[in-house]
């Protein structure tokens, strides 16, 4: 087991055999459910890797789907990596970017979040996530952060509605801290951060967020989508382009950089 607690996929390699023994045992995931005192919805979660097993579920689960300790023993690799399986695919990319564009609609991104800003977003979840998880969670989250360092320096750029510099998540001290983060992020060379005001006419980002990914050497471009049907790249044309496309009108909508600074140092200053 790696010395970080974290074993790459182990998550999702546990959740695909899972899946597998009780499809050829013949049983169905609220039969399981009941079984482990669990609910369909979270044996589907951690057959897509979204939630560690916990408590006898593995134990009770290999025995119920005659999985003669295969399962126990795959088990022993999944930890907490306050990383959810879906979302390791994502930071592969994220971590050789050339360019990294996230336009955000309702909370401050993971990128520009505080530790304590984070804990309130991972305790915002829904089914609620253990203690482990979130403190692993938050440690994750605040080493993404290295990225503004890695040489050469990836170009980093985000569009934020002014919405999501205003929702109080973890109370107003929390949220000060967190602009101010914001705003010393937004003086860092390779980095550019744009407020949308709230009182535009036209808006390019009604279909909402998005992150726009550059390859290294910037021949090709991945979008990633996430919301409450799924998460998925957009590989191919014109679906790239028409996104990219939506990016470059929002950045022309929004503030601008100089504007935006004022304008979250003016949100930080009135909590």
């Amino acid at each position: 087991m790696n010395n970080d607690k974290r074993t790459p996929g182990a998550a999702k390699a546990f959740g695909a055999l899972l899946r597998f023994h009780r499809e050829r045992a013949g049983i169905s995931q609220e039969a399981l459910g009941r079984k482990t005192g669990y609910s369909k919805s979270q044996v589907a979660m951690i057959e897509r890797g979204e939630r560690r097993p916990r408590g006898r579920f593995v134990e009770l689960s290999d025995e119920m789907l005659g999985a003669q300790g295969a399962l126990l023993k795959v088990a022993e690799e999944v930890t907490a990596s306050g990383v959810a399986a879906w979302f390791e695919d994502y930071l592969e990319e994220e971590a050789k970017a050339a360019g990294i564009h996230k336009y955000e609609i309702q909370l401050i991104p993971g990128l520009l979040q505080t530790p304590e800003y984070a804990q309130a977003v991972f305790h915002c979840a829904v089914p609620a996530l253990e203690d482990e998880d979130i403190e692993a969670g938050v440690a994750a989250r605040i080493k993404r952060q290295e990225l503004f360092f890695r040489k050469p320096s990836p170009v980093v750029t985000f569009v934020l509605e002014q919405a999501a510099l205003t929702k109080p998540l973890g109370g107003p001290d929390v949220l000060r801290k967190n602009l101010r983060y914001v705003r010393e992020c937004a003086d860092l060379r390779n980095v550019t951060i744009q407020v949308m005001p709230q009182n535009g006419w036209t808006h390019a980002g009604l279909d909402g967020s998005f992150t726009l990914l550059e390859t290294e050497e910037r021949r090709s471009q991945i979008v990633f989508i996430e919301g409450q049907g799924g998460r998925y790249f957009l590989s191919e044309q014109p679906d790239v382009g028409d996104v990219f496309a939506r990016y470059s009108a929002l950045r022309a909508q929004a503030l601008t950089p100089a504007d935006s600074a004022r304008l979250i140092e003016q949100v930080a200053r009135e909590l």
